[in-house]
């Protein structure tokens, strides 16, 4: 079994400009970690300098990788390639933009068990544990607009009526999985869209993991690159992971 504690998976696209601020922080935040770790950029076929941001800044940035593809594979596609790809006891994904910080991580760590394995039945021992932006403690700065805020609380009430009941916050792009989790959860999954982040929750609940939502302060980031149609993409997703769950297409025992 690997001795390596984290791996830290960035999905990246177009990202050349906020990147570098990310892996700065990262690296300022896990340098002088008391456990070993990665960290995983995966390009997405971007057009713009991506990949040489990544090369140049593996010269300063310790334990930084970059995974290049040429082509675009979604974002569900990229964290599902490098959930895959890594070696970490706990594997996390976040967002390029740095939308919540890795030093929440801190927050996570004592949510695993000690040694980052499967959940043993105690009080904590979780074997998924998200970022969550809707439970008490959250704080976003600033909040969403209006109309994206109604549109994910009324995206959040069909997610957990159709999959997911008691998790307020399945779209925060800040999620870590024991090795075990990801390892049995990304090998099956299927969705590259918007969608993906409902999927391997879904995944996890049906496979009987344990997951935690712990609060996160969140930057908004008003240049992402994120439509308003990603909310209704990811519903059309919901129903369809639905539907494969019912009608077995995950070949889930």
């Amino acid at each position: 079994m690997t001795s390596l504690y984290l791996s830290v998976i960035i999905p990246a696209y177009n990202e050349e400009k906020r990147l570098p601020g990310t892996l700065v922080d990262i690296d300022k935040h896990l340098r002088d970690a008391d456990f070993s770790y990665e960290i995983i950029v995966v390009n997405d076929g971007s057009k713009d300098g991506t990949a040489k941001v990544v090369r140049n800044l593996s010269k300063s940035v310790k334990n930084l990788k970059l995974v290049d593809n040429e082509a675009n594979k979604g974002k569900g596609g990229v964290v599902r390639q490098g959930m895959l790809l890594a070696r970490g006891k706990i594997r996390l994904f976040t967002d390029a933009d740095n939308s919540t910080s890795i030093g929440h991580f801190k927050l996570m760590r004592p949510q695993f068990s000690a040694e980052g394995g499967s959940a043993s039945g105690g009080e904590k021992g979780f074997d998924v544990v998200i970022g969550s932006r809707a439970i008490r403690g959250a704080k976003l700065d600033p909040p969403e607009l209006w109309y994206r805020q109604i549109a994910g609380k009324v995206g959040n009430l069909i997610i957990q009526i159709l999959l997911l009941p008691g998790l307020w916050d399945t779209q925060c792009g800040f999620k870590a999985f024991t090795a075990e989790a990801a390892e049995r959860v990304f090998y099956v999954s299927k969705v590259t869209g918007w969608g993906f982040d409902v999927e391997i929750l879904a995944l996890a609940k049906k496979f009987g993991y344990k997951i935690k939502e712990i609060p996160v302060h969140w930057v908004n980031d008003f240049s992402s690159t994120v439509k308003a149609s990603a909310y209704f993409t990811t519903l059309i997703e919901t129903l369809k992971i639905r539907w494969w769950l019912w009608t077995g297409k995950y070949h889930v025992t």
